[in-house]
C-alpha cells in the first residue's frame, strides 16, 4: 500500500513538474512583491527576531547558558520554519481554489510548493546560523553531518500537518485564528529562550511530547554539545514525521472529493 502510494505521488510529480516549478516561483514572487530587499527578508526576519529575543531574554534566562545566542538561534529558526511551513500550507488549497475548481491536478502539489518555499527560506537561515556558530567559536564536529536527519523528519512532519490544516481550513475558516493561538502557546512550550534543566525529571520528559522541541533539542545536542543524539531521539523524530504524514494523507483521501464544493 505504501509503495503504491509513493509510486503514484512520484508519477504525479513527474507529470506535473512544470506546474510545480511555476507554483514555487509564483510563491516567491508573491511573497516578496513590492519589497525593496526581496529575498533578503528571509534572512533579516529571523535575525531581527533573534535580536529582539536576545534583548528581552538574555538577562533573564541567558545567565549560565554557554553560547546562549546560538542556543536561542537554534530554537528560533526551527520554530520559525515550522510556523511558516504549516501556516502557508494551511491556506494552500483555498488560495488556489480558482485553479483547483477548473483543472484536475493533485491538490497536494499546492501544499508541497508552499513547503518548498518555506524550506528554501529555512536553508538560508541555517547558512546564517552556521556563520553565527563560527563567530561564537563553536567547533564543527562530525556530529554536524547528522543534521540532515531532523531536517528531513521536520519537512515530512510539516507536510503532514499542513495537509490536516489545509483540509480543515477549507471547511472551517476559524482554524486560522485557533492555530495562531496554538502557535503562541507552542512557542512557549518549546523551550526556545529558556532551559528545562530546572524542571523535575518527570516534567522534562513531558517536553518530548512536543515534536518541535524534540527537533530543537536535536540541533542543540549536535551544535552545542557536539554529540549525536540517542536512538530514542531519532525514533521520536521519525515517529512524529510518519504519524502526522499518515494523518494528513487520511484527511486528503477522505475529503478529496468534497473540497471542490467549498471552493
Amino acid at each position: 500500500m505504501l509503495s503504491k502510494t509513493i509510486k503514484r505521488v512520484s508519477r504525479n510529480m513527474k507529470e506535473n513538474a512544470f506546474l510545480f516549478t511555476e507554483l514555487v516561483n509564483r510563491d516567491f514572487q508573491q511573497r516578496y512583491k513590492r519589497t525593496v530587499l526581496g529575498m533578503a527578508w528571509s534572512i533579516l526576519s529571523p535575525l531581527l527576531q533573534l535580536l529582539v529575543m536576545m534583548v528581552v531574554f538574555s538577562h533573564m534566562f541567558g545567565r549560565g547558558v554557554e553560547h546562549y545566542t546560538i542556543y536561542l538561534f537554534a530554537g528560533n529558526i526551527t520554530f520559525s520554519y515550522f510556523s511558516e511551513s504549516t501556516n502557508n500550507g494551511m491556506r494552500s488549497l483555498m488560495e488556489n481554489s480558482a485553479i483547483l475548481s477548473k483543472i484536475n491536478v493533485p491538490k497536494y502539489l499546492f501544499l508541497l510548493s508552499q513547503n518548498v518555499s518555506a524550506l528554501i527560506n529555512y536553508a538560508l537561515t541555517i547558512a546564517v546560523f552556521f556563520l553565527f556558530c563560527i563567530g561564537d567559536g563553536i567547533k564543527f564536529t562530525p556530529a554536524f553531518f547528522t543534521l540532515w536527519y531532523p531536517i528531513l523528519c521536520f519537512v515530512i512532519m510539516n507536510i503532514g500537518i499542513g495537509m490536516v490544516l489545509s483540509a480543515l481550513y477549507v471547511f472551517f475558516r476559524d482554524i486560522a485564528y485557533l492555530y495562531r493561538v496554538f502557535l503562541t502557546l507552542l512557542s512557549y512550550l518549546s523551550a526556545i529562550f529558556y532551559t528545562i534543566d530546572s524542571f523535575p525529571a518527570t516534567f522534562q520528559r513531558l517536553f518530548l511530547l512536543n515534536p518541535v522541541y524534540v527537533n530543537i533539542k536535536f540541533w542543540r545536542l549536535v551544535v552545542l554539545d557536539g554529540i549525536v543524539p540517542s536512538a530514542m531521539y531519532h525514533l521520536l523524530l521519525a515517529g512524529y514525521a510518519v504519524l502526522f504524514l499518515a494523518i494528513g494523507a487520511f484527511f486528503y483521501k477522505k475529503f478529496n472529493h468534497r473540497f471542490v464544493y467549498y471552493f
